[in-house]
This record gives structure tokens, sequence and C-alpha cells, in this order.
């Protein structure tokens, strides 16, 4: 399939457990002297988790949103030995292979709507991308949006296309609205009219094509139902087109919105 493929890199030393996520993503130093926020095929809803971090943080980059870059990071399970934490250890014990790494942001801060302004514009676009992949994890209450560098970026999509846990009822799922009442983003009056006629024409096809080209193979493996990674890439591309059209009518804000 057309696309270019993730950097792969290879983990080198184990820093320390980010503890603010469920899923106990760790930081990491990796062969290119990069460091990382680094997801695990060991954790939660394993693969899926990381599968969903590519389709939505690639999709986002090619919509002109602001994502740390990605790769995926080869673990060998021996650089964990000195961690001192139990459920860490078991961590990487169960994550040996390939995981997903993120760019890590240093110095950013969390996103405080009391603190920092956001346009219309710009919560319109992130609240109809938030629609778009069905994001229930953009809350006030936990914004996953970090300010870097005087911008805002989107963070942790592991809880998105939640229709990929039951493909059989994908269809009706990817068809539901979405209710973005508590979004972090509703008090700036989100313009999702603007942001529907901007980003919708860019969801074709090919575009969706080229995002789950990046997805590795691995990940998409013994997938119950499907005969090839490609057929399961069809998968995760079909709801977004069939979303993408008419999803801003069905965004759901309320008087939350209003303020």
């Amino acid at each position: 399939m057309p696309g270019k493929m993730l950097n792969e890199v290879t983990a080198t030393r184990y820093i320390t457990p980010l503890r603010e996520g469920g899923s106990l993503p760790g930081l990491v130093e990796a062969d290119d002297l990069g460091t990382y926020v680094m997801k695990f095929t060991g954790a939660g809803q394993g693969r899926k988790t990381l599968v969903a971090e590519v389709v939505c943080g690639e999709l986002a980059r090619r919509l002109g949103l602001r994502v740390p870059g990605l790769v995926t990071i080869g673990l060998d399970p021996v650089i964990g030995l000195g961690e001192p934490d139990e459920e860490v250890q078991e961590l990487l014990k169960s994550s040996g292979g390939l995981n997903l790494g993120m760019d890590f942001l240093s110095r950013a801060i969390g996103f405080d709507a009391l603190a920092h302004r956001v346009s219309p514009e710009e919560a319109g676009k992130i609240v109809w991308f938030d629609a778009l992949v069905n994001n229930v994890d953009r809350s006030w209450r936990n914004p996953n949006l970090l300010v870097w560098q005087g911008d805002l970026w989107l963070i942790d999509h592991g809880a998105t296309m939640i229709w990929h846990h039951n493909w059989p009822g994908a269809p009706a799922s990817a068809a539901r609205p979405y209710d973005a009442s508590d979004h972090a983003l509703a008090p700036f009056g989100p313009d999702i009219a603007s942001a529907a006629a901007q980003l919708a024409p860019l969801i074709t096809g090919e575009l969706l094509a080229e995002v789950t080209a990046e997805i590795p193979e691995v990940w998409l493996t013994d997938e119950p139902g499907f005969d090839s990674a490609d057929a399961l890439r069809r998968a995760y591309a079909e709801p977004l087109l069939a979303r993408a059209a008419t999803i801003h009518e069905r965004i759901e804000i309320g008087e939350v919105g209003a303020k």
C-alpha cells in the first residue's frame, strides 16, 4: 500500500514510568538519541491502543493538527532489569518486540482552559477531528492536550474508534452522533461548520490508505474475521470515510459550548 512506514528505533534505556495515564507509559531513550513516551503492547487493550494512536496521530498530522511525532520502538525487556517497580517489570516482560513511541515534548504543560485561550477556528478543528474518530477522552476532566512553545498539541488517542473492539458492530457504532458537551474545548465556541468545510474534503480513500499503511503489520495479525493485514487496514478506513461527510451534523455540544 502507499505511504511511508513509521521510523523504527531501538530502546536503549528505560528512564521512568509516567503514571498520569492508566496504561502506564514510560519515558525511554532510543538509539537515535531521541527521548520518547513509549506505549506498550502488553498494556491494557494491547496492540489495538497502539493502532488507534497511529491512525489518529497520523491522520491528525495530515489534517494540519499538532501531534507529537510517532516512531515504532523495538524493546528488549532486559533494559528494565534495574526497574524496582514490579508492575513496570511485568509490563516490560510482556512487551518484547515492537511498541510505539511519541516524541517527548520537554517542558510542555497541561492545557488549562482558565489559563489558555483557543480560537473558535482551532477549537472547531479539534472537536471535529475528535468527533470523526469518536474520541471519548478529551474532556475538561482529562483534556489530553499539551501547551508546548505556545501552541496546542494533541496527545493520547488510544481510546478512539471504539468500533474496532467489535468489528461486526462497527457500521452501527460509527454512525452514532458525538456528544461534545464535556469536551475540553467546548467553552471556546468551536466553529464546527468551518472545520467541516475545511477538513471533510481532505478525508479521502487515498489519504486513509496512506494513514493505515503506517500501522505495523505485526499489530494487525490474527484478528478474527480478517484474512490479511490489508483487509483489516481497509476496515479501519471505511468507518472514517463514511463518518467524515456528515459527522458535523451530529456533533452535540449543548449549553456548554455556548458559554
